[in-house]
């Protein structure tokens, strides 16, 4: 694992999408966080279709949220982390992981990146390439520890 500075760990920004990548960001960010005493700021962003009714109710979306922070939070338990969750809503979904980053005044945004296909990311744009292309605040792309080298 490669050497990080621990200032990067201060208050760290990690946008989460699905219980899945909850599991996954914290299994990648415990080796950082075991004697930590960083706080991490769980974002989840409810994408807003910008006029277009969501197929989902707000409510559905809103308890799918709390879901995902409850997997991080217990994926978190034993380290000396703290952890706050931040439940946003936004059209573009990079802009709004990048708004909360300002807001928490955080030291890094970090996250690890969900796989798809290449006509996915193209249809609903590459979120990863956004917050690694425009963002101000460092964004620390961790690796995915359930996913093989080979």
């Amino acid at each position: 694992m490669a050497e990080v500075p621990e200032s990067f760990f201060q208050r760290v920004v990690v946008p989460v999408a699905n219980r899945d990548d909850a599991a996954a960001t914290a299994d990648a960010l415990a080796p950082y966080g075991e004697e930590s005493d960083a706080t991490v700021i769980a974002v989840h962003v409810i994408e807003t279709a910008g006029g277009v009714p969501d197929k989902a109710s707000v409510e559905q979306r809103e308890r799918t949220a709390k879901d995902i922070f409850d997997v991080l939070e217990n994926g978190f338990e034993d380290d000396a982390v703290t952890l706050e969750t931040d439940l946003r809503y936004g059209t573009d979904v990079a802009a709004t992981i990048i708004d909360a980053a300002h807001d928490w005044n955080a030291s890094a945004i970090a996250f690890t990146p969900r796989g798809g296909s290449r006509w996915g990311k193209l249809l609903s744009g590459d979120v990863t390439h956004k917050l690694v292309e425009t963002s101000d605040v460092p964004v620390l792309v961790l690796p995915d520890r359930g996913v093989s080298d080979a």
